[in-house]
């Protein structure tokens, strides 16, 4: 009878070891069968009044069906970027960018480090951002600046959004640097016009950059003294732009630029027209950009 008993006992064991191989086979061969999800980020660059294109870029991509992981952002991309990233829609945005002034946005009492102070830039993006911390924000997302101190660039993760926009659109000259610590920032298109690297740090694998200021062209007359200024500053942009694209190569799936024409940086008068170059960018690779969330090839 003992006999007996220890080989039913044998048996169900066997049993039992049998249903466990299979079970934790059937996990195995279901983890192996699941697609591993593709994280996608949208890098949004600096660019003024030519940043108005990334509000049309991410309607046309919500109009698509496509939505982003994460965002980073670089002056009027940061603005964008941190708007979109708080939970208000392309349209929203359009609808307060129109509505802007120039003294909106300027101090025009004399300020040290730059014509004009911060202060009604800050009282505008507090008034579209409020009180929001990167913790609280629907969408993570980050932002660039530049300390003049260090001369490197600083990514914002933590804290206000809105301080941290206001200090990556600090057009340096224009606006007085931004006092925080020891540290005195200016707009982060100095140094880093798209910020691609900083998605990659977030954990983002296809990643699409947009670029508004493109290759910027001089003119052939000479012009004024505060014109030519603007444009050999463009030239140095451009071959640092060019750089900085080589070193993000391997990370970056697109690289986008809106076709915007000889549209100015510090206009006021042609937001709708950023705005729909930057939607039909989006419309003409959404395609694309769906085959990199769904497991399309990288393009170079």
């Amino acid at each position: 009878m003992a006999k007996t008993k220890r080989t039913k006992n044998a048996e169900n064991e066997a049993k039992e070891e049998e249903v466990v191989k299979t079970e934790k086979s059937e996990k195995i061969v279901k983890t192996e069968k699941a697609p591993k999800k593709k994280k996608l980020g949208f890098a949004l660059g600096c660019g003024g009044s030519r940043g108005v294109a990334h509000i049309g870029f991410l309607q046309a991509m919500e109009d698509a069906g496509i939505k982003p992981d994460c965002l980073t952002g670089c002056s009027m991309g940061a603005v964008v970027g941190g708007a979109y990233a708080s939970g208000m829609t392309p349209k929203e945005m359009l609808e307060a960018v129109c509505k802007l002034k120039p003294l909106d946005l300027v101090d025009i009492t004399m300020r040290p480090g730059g014509l004009f102070d911060t202060r009604k830039m800050r009282k505008v993006l507090g008034k579209y951002l409020g009180d929001v911390t990167f913790d609280q924000l629907k969408i993570p997302f980050r932002c660039a600046a530049v300390d003049m101190i260090t001369q490197s660039v600083v990514t914002f993760s933590e804290g206000s959004v809105a301080d941290a926009v206001m200090a990556s659109a600090c057009i340096p000259a224009v606006f007085k640097p931004v006092d925080d610590g020891e540290r005195r920032l200016v707009d982060g298109g100095v140094l880093e016009r798209v910020p691609v690297r900083q998605l990659k740090e977030m954990g983002a694998n296809k990643i699409v950059a947009v670029d508004v200021l493109g290759r910027r062209s001089s003119g052939r007359k000479s012009a004024s003294a505060f014109r030519m200024l603007i444009e050999v500053l463009g030239v140095m942009d451009n071959h640092l732009t060019d750089r900085r694209r080589k070193e993000n190569r391997r990370f970056t799936d697109l690289w986008l630029e809106p076709d915007l024409g000889d549209m100015s940086e510090y206009t006021f008068r042609r937001f709708q027209e950023a705005y729909d170059s930057g939607y039909r960018l989006g419309e003409e690779h959404a395609e694309e950009i769906r085959a990199l969330v769904c497991g399309g090839k990288k393009e170079g």
